[in-house]
């Protein structure tokens, strides 16, 4: 069943005097399907971050359209749309937007704070995220005390309690070393097995390579993209790795 659908999106950003327009999305057409982990890559510049935050309802496009099972996102009125957000969408940055004042169990209860979900119900809600995710034991402690890996682990733990539709992360690992990054990409492919839709836009081969679909942006528009189908994530690093290389040589991809 098709979840996401993005039809004919196009971004165009007008300086503050109006001299210069500089377009990020020419004509930005995909979907995607319920339980589908998808990547989108592409060079700095290529329109990837604009096209996730119109996604995210964290901005709006020139023109073209956004569907969540059928119903325009864009049509949502400006009032609604942080309930909207809260509700379907979980969000995961690279820089993990924490609150350093909060301890990580507060801050994996935000959004349900938020939503004025009782706090057994956060409870119950918490302790199998909290034990699939590893960080059981830190729940207590404060974002400053925690490393980058507990970080950002506790930010798919907000992503997740709120149990939505569709996962939303923009560089997920960018800000971790190599085992965390190891452990996060694992927990991704768990999620996604257990029915998570994610959508990620990254930079990083090894992340994209767990993804079951690569979609490849350039010069705001969809340029090619890679099904995983029965590929090891070793195969898949490569033929990402082949697509990247004929993406920012110019060549023709087949």
């Amino acid at each position: 069943m098709t979840l996401l659908e993005v039809k004919n999106l196009k971004k165009v950003y007008t300086s503050r005097f109006g001299g210069t327009k500089v377009q990020a999305l020419a004509n930005v057409s995909f979907s995607v399907e319920e339980g589908e982990y998808v990547a989108i890559m592409g060079e700095s510049g290529s329109g990837k971050t604009t096209l996730l935050n119109i996604i995210a309802s964290l901005d709006r496009p020139t023109s073209g359209e956004v569907l969540l099972r059928g119903k325009s996102i864009l049509g949502i009125k400006e009032s609604e749309l942080a309930e909207f957000r809260r509700d379907n969408l979980g969000f995961v940055f690279q820089d993990f937007n924490l609150l350093d004042t909060f301890s990580v169990r507060d801050n994996i209860f935000l959004p349900l704070v938020l939503a004025g979900r009782p706090y057994r119900e956060m409870e119950e809600r918490l302790k199998p995220l909290a034990e699939k995710l590893e960080i059981s034991d830190i729940l207590n402690k404060f974002p400053y005390e925690i490393s980058g890996g507990q970080k950002q682990r506790t930010a798919v733990a907000r992503a997740l309690i709120t149990k939505p539709q569709i996962v939303l992360a923009d560089e997920p690992t960018g800000a971790l070393d190599s085992k965390a990054t190891d452990q996060l990409l694992r927990i991704f492919s768990e999620i996604n097995r257990e029915g998570q839709t994610i959508l990620m836009v990254t930079h990083s081969l090894k992340a994209a390579s767990h993804a079951g679909r690569v979609l490849f942006i350039k010069d705001g528009e969809v340029y090619h993209q890679i099904y995983r189908g029965a590929m090891t994530n070793e195969a898949m690093y490569q033929k990402i790795s082949d697509t990247l290389t004929v993406l920012t040589t110019g060549g023709c991809q087949a």
